[in-house]
């Protein structure tokens, strides 16, 4: 049976799901979980369920971002080859079928929000915005240098935010945290830039990697890392966070060598996508470290932070 032929026997919502990138959707969960773990403080049985249907809204929401990008972007998709095998259209999804999934993830997201309360729904609304800005061709900010890495400083302090909106009103201690996490997301951006540079280049999309080079785009990569780790011991130290979180600075060393070394293996793709996955590991402990520091904290320490 020819491919076209399976394909047409194969149920659409396995192909749906073929199409959704559950590494990412999975890795992005973390910030919002943080905020709700900031301001909710202890783990307790009633905050199972905002927290059940943030994780489910969230990953609506994180992967209509994916899935609008992806729709939007698909021609240019099919002319970079480390992308082309993996688009929508050769999973056996349609452009118009991929819209409908985009507008449905959408629906989905906003109503698990809107049960949360308006600030959630109405920050959730703000980041979907800023997405449709960064992706379609109307607007086409991803081509935007500086312009794509602002956005991508808005959108990383209001997906911590987005959390935090469920258990407290968005103050001044939860806005000073978020800017740890609007660094690190858009240093993580860059980095990607600079995996994607090939088929940026190829595309004529003007990244900041295109129009500064991969050099200068990594300095300012591992520039803002470098500035995450100090602000996460700033506010370690300051009590904003819990106290022996500061001593998650040790892992800084180990990032720093492996951007290091894939600065020495030329940032190729394959590099810069090792980098990816070794630090997306480190901020992942440093996110369990966090979280377990605060469901560990007695009442009075909470208060404290």
């Amino acid at each position: 049976m020819s491919q076209s032929g399976s394909l047409e026997h194969d149920g659409i919502l396995p192909r749906y799901l073929s199409c959704l990138r559950f590494p990412e959707i999975i890795v992005l969960q973390g910030s919002p979980l943080l905020g709700a773990a900031f301001a909710l403080g202890q783990a307790v049985p009633e905050n199972a369920g905002p927290l059940a249907v943030l994780v489910a809204a969230n990953a609506c929401l994180v992967a209509h971002i994916f899935a609008l990008n992806d729709w939007s972007n698909l021609e240019a998709d099919l002319r970079d080859p480390h992308k082309a095998a993996d688009v929508f259209t050769a999973k056996g999804v349609s452009p118009r079928q991929m819209g409908a999934l985009v507008a449905g993830l959408q629906v989905v997201s906003f109503a698990l929000f809107a049960s949360l309360g308006s600030p959630a729904l109405v920050i959730a609304v703000t980041i979907a915005v800023l997405s449709a800005v960064y992706s379609l061709p109307a607007f086409s900010w991803k081509g935007r240098p500086l312009l794509n890495s602002f956005m991508h400083v808005c959108g990383g302090a209001l997906h911590f935010l987005l959390g935090y909106s469920i258990g407290s009103a968005v103050d001044s201690r939860g806005i000073v945290i978020a800017i740890f996490f609007a660094v690190t997301f858009t240093a993580g951006h860059l980095t990607q830039e600079l995996r994607d540079y090939d088929g940026d280049v190829r595309n004529g999309v003007r990244t900041n990697a295109v129009v500064f080079g991969r050099r200068r785009t990594f300095v300012a990569s591992l520039a803002l890392f470098t500035l995450s780790q100090a602000l996460l011991l700033a506010l370690a130290v300051q009590g904003t966070i819990p106290r022996a979180a500061g001593l998650l600075v040790v892992l800084y060393p180990v990032h720093l060598r492996w951007s290091l070394q894939a600065l020495a293996s030329g940032l190729t793709y394959a590099s810069v996508c090792r980098l990816q996955a070794r630090y997306r590991v480190l901020y992942a402990v440093i996110g369990v470290v966090l979280i377990a520091a605060l469901w560990l904290a007695s009442p009075v320490d909470i208060l404290k932070t």
